[in-house]
Protein backbone atom coordinates (compact mmCIF):
# COMPACT_ATOMS: atom_id res chain seq x y z
CA UNK A 1 0.00 0.00 0.00
CA UNK A 2 1.15 3.35 -0.56
CA UNK A 3 1.47 6.06 1.66
CA UNK A 4 -0.16 9.66 0.85
CA UNK A 5 1.03 13.23 2.40
CA UNK A 6 -1.60 15.53 3.57
CA UNK A 7 -1.97 18.85 4.63
CA UNK A 8 -4.86 20.73 5.95
CA UNK A 9 -5.71 23.44 8.97
CA UNK A 10 -7.29 21.79 12.37
CA UNK A 11 -8.93 24.71 14.75
CA UNK A 12 -6.59 26.94 13.34
CA UNK A 13 -3.37 25.24 13.00
CA UNK A 14 -1.59 23.58 9.53
CA UNK A 15 -1.11 19.76 10.45
CA UNK A 16 0.55 17.52 7.70
CA UNK A 17 1.07 13.43 8.02
CA UNK A 18 1.22 10.70 5.69
CA UNK A 19 -1.75 7.92 5.44
CA UNK A 20 -3.01 5.06 3.75
CA UNK A 21 -5.24 5.36 1.63
CA UNK A 22 -7.96 3.61 3.66
CA UNK A 23 -7.71 6.24 7.00
CA UNK A 24 -10.48 7.78 7.69
CA UNK A 25 -10.58 11.12 8.80
CA UNK A 26 -11.95 10.29 12.16
CA UNK A 27 -8.73 8.13 13.06
CA UNK A 28 -6.28 11.02 11.62
CA UNK A 29 -7.53 13.43 13.47
CA UNK A 30 -7.58 11.30 16.74
CA UNK A 31 -4.95 9.23 16.29
CA UNK A 32 -1.96 11.36 14.28
CA UNK A 33 -3.16 14.89 15.27
CA UNK A 34 -4.57 13.89 18.37
CA UNK A 35 -7.91 15.74 18.83
CA UNK A 36 -9.08 12.88 20.80
CA UNK A 37 -12.62 14.71 21.40
CA UNK A 38 -13.52 13.44 17.98
CA UNK A 39 -14.97 10.57 18.91
CA UNK A 40 -15.41 6.98 17.15
CA UNK A 41 -18.64 5.41 17.56
CA UNK A 42 -20.36 2.97 14.75
CA UNK A 43 -18.00 4.06 11.99
CA UNK A 44 -20.68 3.64 9.75
CA UNK A 45 -22.33 7.56 9.63
CA UNK A 46 -25.18 5.74 12.17
CA UNK A 47 -24.46 7.71 15.82
CA UNK A 48 -23.13 11.16 14.43
CA UNK A 49 -20.36 11.21 17.49
CA UNK A 50 -17.27 11.93 15.13
CA UNK A 51 -18.81 14.81 13.12
CA UNK A 52 -16.62 17.66 12.86
CA UNK A 53 -16.98 20.75 10.95
CA UNK A 54 -15.21 20.59 7.23
CA UNK A 55 -15.00 23.53 4.92
CA UNK A 56 -18.18 24.97 7.04
CA UNK A 57 -20.18 22.02 6.23
CA UNK A 58 -20.89 19.13 9.46
CA UNK A 59 -19.50 15.56 8.42
CA UNK A 60 -19.06 12.35 9.64
CA UNK A 61 -15.38 11.61 10.20
CA UNK A 62 -15.65 8.12 9.95
CA UNK A 63 -17.01 8.43 6.54
CA UNK A 64 -14.47 11.12 4.93
CA UNK A 65 -10.88 9.75 3.94
CA UNK A 66 -8.54 12.00 5.46
CA UNK A 67 -7.15 12.41 1.77
CA UNK A 68 -10.32 13.61 0.53
CA UNK A 69 -10.21 16.63 3.69
CA UNK A 70 -6.18 17.59 2.36
CA UNK A 71 -6.34 20.89 2.34
CA UNK A 72 -9.23 21.89 3.95
CA UNK A 73 -10.33 23.73 7.06
CA UNK A 74 -11.37 21.46 9.81
CA UNK A 75 -12.75 22.45 13.07
CA UNK A 76 -13.47 19.92 16.00
CA UNK A 77 -15.18 20.40 19.34
CA UNK A 78 -11.76 21.33 20.64
CA UNK A 79 -11.44 24.56 18.15
CA UNK A 80 -14.55 25.82 19.29
CA UNK A 81 -14.04 27.66 22.15
CA UNK A 82 -12.03 30.76 21.91
CA UNK A 83 -8.28 30.81 23.52
CA UNK A 84 -9.18 32.67 26.86
CA UNK A 85 -11.51 29.59 27.66
CA UNK A 86 -14.85 31.37 26.99
CA UNK A 87 -17.07 28.27 25.44
CA UNK A 88 -18.77 28.83 22.05
CA UNK A 89 -22.90 29.75 22.31
CA UNK A 90 -23.25 25.97 21.46
CA UNK A 91 -21.29 24.35 24.12
CA UNK A 92 -22.50 27.07 26.97
CA UNK A 93 -26.17 26.00 25.62
CA UNK A 94 -25.25 22.77 26.08
CA UNK A 95 -23.98 23.24 29.44
CA UNK A 96 -26.84 25.41 30.68
CA UNK A 97 -29.56 22.66 29.39
CA UNK A 98 -27.69 19.67 30.83
CA UNK A 99 -27.71 18.44 27.35
CA UNK A 100 -24.99 15.39 28.16
CA UNK A 101 -24.41 12.53 30.64
CA UNK A 102 -21.48 10.46 29.67
CA UNK A 103 -20.63 12.87 27.07
CA UNK A 104 -19.63 10.32 24.64
CA UNK A 105 -22.19 11.73 21.61
CA UNK A 106 -21.81 15.60 22.75
CA UNK A 107 -18.89 17.08 20.37
CA UNK A 108 -20.66 15.35 17.61
CA UNK A 109 -23.81 17.17 18.80
CA UNK A 110 -22.20 20.09 19.50
CA UNK A 111 -20.49 20.39 15.83
CA UNK A 112 -23.39 19.55 14.20
CA UNK A 113 -25.36 22.47 16.15
CA UNK A 114 -22.41 24.92 15.18
CA UNK A 115 -22.33 24.54 12.04
CA UNK A 116 -26.04 25.12 11.83
CA UNK A 117 -25.90 28.31 13.65
CA UNK A 118 -22.57 29.53 12.09
CA UNK A 119 -21.93 33.29 11.04
CA UNK A 120 -25.83 34.20 9.81
CA UNK A 121 -27.33 31.14 9.58
CA UNK A 122 -30.69 31.47 11.96
CA UNK A 123 -32.16 27.70 12.22
CA UNK A 124 -35.98 27.13 13.64
CA UNK A 125 -35.54 24.90 16.88
CA UNK A 126 -37.54 22.45 14.86
CA UNK A 127 -34.44 22.70 12.47
CA UNK A 128 -32.19 21.83 14.98
CA UNK A 129 -33.62 19.39 16.32
CA UNK A 130 -34.24 17.73 13.05
CA UNK A 131 -30.39 17.61 12.67
CA UNK A 132 -30.87 15.39 16.10
CA UNK A 133 -32.10 12.65 14.08
CA UNK A 134 -28.48 11.64 13.00
CA UNK A 135 -27.45 11.36 16.37
CA UNK A 136 -27.88 8.60 18.95
CA UNK A 137 -27.47 9.42 22.45
CA UNK A 138 -28.11 6.53 24.90
CA UNK A 139 -28.56 8.54 28.29
CA UNK A 140 -29.96 11.24 28.13
CA UNK A 141 -33.35 11.22 26.52
CA UNK A 142 -32.54 14.00 24.73
CA UNK A 143 -34.90 16.42 26.08
CA UNK A 144 -31.89 18.50 27.60
CA UNK A 145 -30.21 18.70 24.01
CA UNK A 146 -33.92 20.04 23.05
CA UNK A 147 -33.66 22.41 25.43
CA UNK A 148 -29.93 23.36 23.80
CA UNK A 149 -31.97 23.74 20.74
CA UNK A 150 -34.37 26.31 21.99
CA UNK A 151 -31.79 28.33 23.91
CA UNK A 152 -29.94 28.49 20.64
CA UNK A 153 -32.57 29.66 19.10
CA UNK A 154 -34.00 32.16 21.68
CA UNK A 155 -30.33 33.08 22.60
CA UNK A 156 -29.90 33.93 19.00
CA UNK A 157 -26.04 32.43 19.09
CA UNK A 158 -24.39 32.58 16.08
Amino acid sequence: MSDHSISMTINGRRQTGTVEARTSLGDFLRMDAGYTGVHLGCEHGVCGACTVVVDGRAVRSCLVLAVQADGSEVTTVEGLADPEGTLHPVQQAMRDSHGLQCGFCTPGVVMTFAALTAEDCKPTEDELIAAMSGHICRCTGYQGIRKAAKILVEGGAA
